[in-house]
C-alpha cells in the first residue's frame, strides 16, 4: 500500500490540519495517510494542551488512517532532532512520500537551503550574520518561519531516500492570534486561555474544556522548587543543558513566581523561549544526557490509533521486518520507561480519576477508531 506521511502535533487539531490531510491525499494519491504525532509534550517545549489519545483519535476521525507516536525524546527537541525522529519513523513505515506545510511555498528554494551544511536549528543565526544561499534565500524573508525551518529539516533527513517531498502552502501565520475558521493552533490556545469559544476553528472544541486542557504554568510551582533545590552539578546532567543555562534558570526561578515572567526573563538572543522551555521540560522529567545516549536505536513504530485502512496496512506490515507495536508492553524497555515516566509528570496536575485513566491508556493498546 502506498503510504504518505505527515509529521504533526495537532496541538490541538484544527481546520488547517484537516485541509493539510486532504491535500496530502490528493497530492500523493496514497492508499494510507499516516500521521507521526508528538505524544504528551510538543516541540516548543510545553505539555500538549490535550492528551495524545484524544489528539490521535481526532486525527483519525478527520483524515488520517493511522497515527504513529513520535517518542518524547524527539518531540521535545529543536527542528533537527524533531525531524530526525519523525522521518526515521516514516522510513521504517516504508513511506513513499512526506507532505509538509510551508510559509514560503517554494520547494525548490527550501531544497537549496537543505543542501547547505547549516543545521536547521541555526538558520536564524546564520541568516542574521548575512549568510546567503544561491537562489533560495533571495525569495525568503530575513527571518524564516517555523514551518519553513521544519521543511528544511525534513528535506535534509529524506536526502538519499526514495521518499518524495510534497508541499502545502500555509495560509495562516504561525504566531497569528486571529481566531477564525482557519485559525492556527497558537490562536486556538490563546482563545482557550482567554475563555473564548473555539468551536469554529477546531473539531476538538467539545474536548477542550478548562478541566481537560493542560498548560505549562500549571507545572511551574514544582519546576521552580526543583530548580531551587537541585544542585547545579545535577542540573548540568539533564538533556539539552549546556553553556551554563542551569545558572540562568536558577537565578530567574528565584526571582519570578510566574511562569510567563520566568520564561520571558530567561529569553535572549542566546537562548530562545523554545530552548528555555525544552530545558525546563527535560528538568521536570529528569531526563539526563546519559539516559538519552544509552537509548537503543529506534527500529520499531508505536501505533496510537488507526481505522480500517490502517488495520489493513498493519496486517500487511506483519510480513515486514519492522515491528509495528500496538501494545505498550511491546515497546523496548528503555523507551517504555521514559514514556511512562514523562506520562506520570504530564498527568501529575490532573484530578485523580483522569490521571489514573490516562496512565491506564498509556500502558494498554492502540485505539481502533470505527
Amino acid at each position: 500500500m502506498n503510504l504518505c506521511g505527515i509529521i504533526a502535533e495537532y496541538n490541538p487539531l484544527h481546520n488547517g490540519h484537516i485541509y493539510h490531510m486532504q491535500q496530502a491525499r490528493e497530492l500523493s494519491g496514497c492508499d494510507v495517510l499516516a500521521a507521526v504525532m508528538s505524544g504528551n509534550y510538543v516541540q516548543r517545549g510545553e505539555p500538549a494542551v490535550i492528551d495524545k489519545w484524544k489528539r490521535a483519535e481526532a486525527a483519525v476521525r478527520n483524515g488520517a488512517d493511522i497515527v504513529f507516536e513520535l517518542p518524547y525524546i524527539y518531540s521535545v527537541q529543536g527542528a533537527a532532532g524533531f525531524a530526525k525522529g519523525g522521518v526515521n519513523i516514516l522510513k521504517l513505515a516504508g513511506a513513499d512520500s512526506i507532505c509538509f506545510g510551508s510559509e514560503c511555498a517554494n520547494l525548490e528554494n527550501l531544497q537549496d537551503i537543505a543542501d547547505t551544511p547549516v543545521n536547521p536549528d541555526h538558520l536564524h543565526a546564520a541568516m542574521d550574520t548575512g549568510m546567503s544561499y544561491p537562489k533560495a534565500y533571495s525569495l525568503l524573508t530575513s527571518r524564516m518561519l517555523p514551518n519553513d525551518i521544519l521543511a528544511v529539516a525534513y528535506l535534509k533527513e529524506i536526502r538519499d531516500t526514495a521518499i518524495r517531498p510534497l508541499l502545502v502552502a500555509r495560509t495562516k501565520q504561525y504566531h497569528s492570534e486571529e481566531l477564525s475558521e482557519t485559525a492556527s493552533a497558537a490562536a486556538i490556545r490563546k482563545a482557550l486561555q482567554d475563555e473564548r469559544s473555539v468551536a469554529s476553528a477546531t473539531p476538538m472544541a467539545d474536548q477542550l474544556s478548562e478541566e481537560d486542557t493542560v498548560w505549562f504554568q500549571q507545572y511551574y510551582p514544582y519546576l521552580r522548587t526543583f530548580l531551587l533545590t537541585t544542585p547545579k552539578e545535577r542540573l548540568r546532567e539533564f538533556f539539552l543543558f549546556s553553556e551554563g543555562i542551569e545558572t540562568l534558570l536558577c537565578e530567574k526561578a528565584a526571582e519570578y513566581d510566574n511562569a510567563e515572567d520566568f520564561i520571558s526573563s530567561c529569553t535572549s538572543y542566546r537562548y530562545t523561549a523554545s530552548r528555555i522551555r525544552r530545558c525546563c521540560i527535560h528538568a521536570l522529567n529528569q531526563v539526563t544526557k546519559e539516559e538519552v545516549r544509552r537509548l537503543p536505536a529506534q527500529d520499531w513504530i508505536r501505533v496510537l490509533a488507526f481505522n480500517d485502512t490502517g488495520r489493513t496496512w498493519l496486517k500487511e506490515m506483519k510480513e515486514a521486518p519492522v515491528r509495528c507495536l500496538t501494545r505498550f508492553a511491546e515497546v523496548p524497555r528503555p523507551w517504555r520507561d521514559l514514556e511512562y515516566r514523562t506520562s506520570l509528570m504530564y498527568t501529575s496536575i490532573m484530578k485523580e480519576e483522569k490521571r489514573k485513566d490516562l496512565l491506564l491508556q498509556e500502558i494498554s493498546h492502540a485505539h481502533y477508531i470505527r
